[in-house]
């Protein structure tokens, strides 16, 4: 285990898909969490998720039960934001939306301690803009989790206008020690991931509708072409096509109509069909 000096507990705010696997992964590493959401069953979900996550892991022989076991014990679960008081370092993983992180860091400059590092797991919106709802602006940093945490190697590291050069050398020591690979993006829309890849996922269900070929061919085709493990309609269904769509419209507004989302992925969407989460998208999941 590798913990970074001066870090010893984790505070992760919102237990869902992002939360729950960041507060695995640093529990795995060595550091005790608390981790917060606003309602008890949704805590209660991201102790499953972790559960579950972890006894995959196990099974794969890529973890020994001892150390699953005690990486579940260091996880504390609560609905009270002021519990994070004693966390040296936090991540914020809530709705992707502009309000709602703003409020959560408003707050978390209230009940954490000074020095406190703030961090969001944002993956387009304004880490600057998020950091101006706190009066500690150099503590506030991006820290891009790439989803499934456990398994996804690479973690983007955010700075934002104001984030000091410290806070920023801490985030990248913290997200080594859990084993991941880290690359720094100035603070612009969609970053370096999200500002490539959104584009890619969208054009590929563009050519679908297109009828330039099958969704099957489509992804056969870019994974054998460019040497990636998903093409974009799948990829799309791995990673949400709501979320896939929030972060198309939140880049559309800032950079322009090369970015603007596919009327069928807004069909999609509306229609409920969110891709593996939902158990149907661009292709049906049991």
């Amino acid at each position: 285990m590798f913990t970074v000096d001066g870090v010893e507990t984790v505070g992760v705010v919102g237990a869902g898909t992002m939360g729950a696997g960041i507060a695995q992964v640093a529990a795995t590493a060595g550091y005790d969490i608390v981790m917060r959401d606003i309602e008890p069953e949704y805590v209660e979900n991201g102790f499953e998720s972790i559960e579950d996550s972890l006894r995959r892991l196990v099974n794969r022989d890529t973890l020994d039960q001892k150390t699953a076991d005690a990486a579940r014990e260091r996880v504390e679960g609560t609905t009270d934001l002021s519990d994070l008081v004693g966390a040296d370092l936090v991540i914020e993983a809530v709705l992707e939306e502009m309000d709602v992180k703003r409020d959560v860091f408003a707050e978390l400059d209230d009940v954490t301690n000074e020095g406190t590092v703030l961090a969001t797991n944002t993956s387009t919106l304004s880490v600057t803009a998020i950091a101006a709802a706190t009066d500690r602006p150099g503590d506030v940093v991006g820290l891009h989790f790439m989803n499934p945490v456990s398994i996804m190697e690479g973690v983007e590291v955010v700075t934002g206008e104001t984030t000091d050069d410290d806070t920023v050398d801490l985030v990248h020591e913290f997200a080594e020690g859990l084993n991941k690979t880290t690359w720094e993006s100035a603070d612009r829309p969609g970053f370096v991931v999200n500002r490539v890849l959104i584009p890619w996922v969208c054009e590929g269900i563009e050519a679908y509708d297109d009828g330039v070929a099958s969704k099957e061919d489509i992804d056969t085709g870019l994974k054998l072409g460019t040497n990636v493990p998903m093409g974009p309609l799948e990829l799309g269904d791995h990673i949400g096509l709501d979320v896939v769509l929030n972060a198309a419209e939140t880049l559309h507004d800032e950079l322009g109509d090369k970015y603007r989302p596919p009327v069928l992925l807004r069909r999609m969407v509306d229609a409920g069909h969110l891709g593996k989460k939902t158990g149907e998208g661009f292709y049906n999941y049991d």
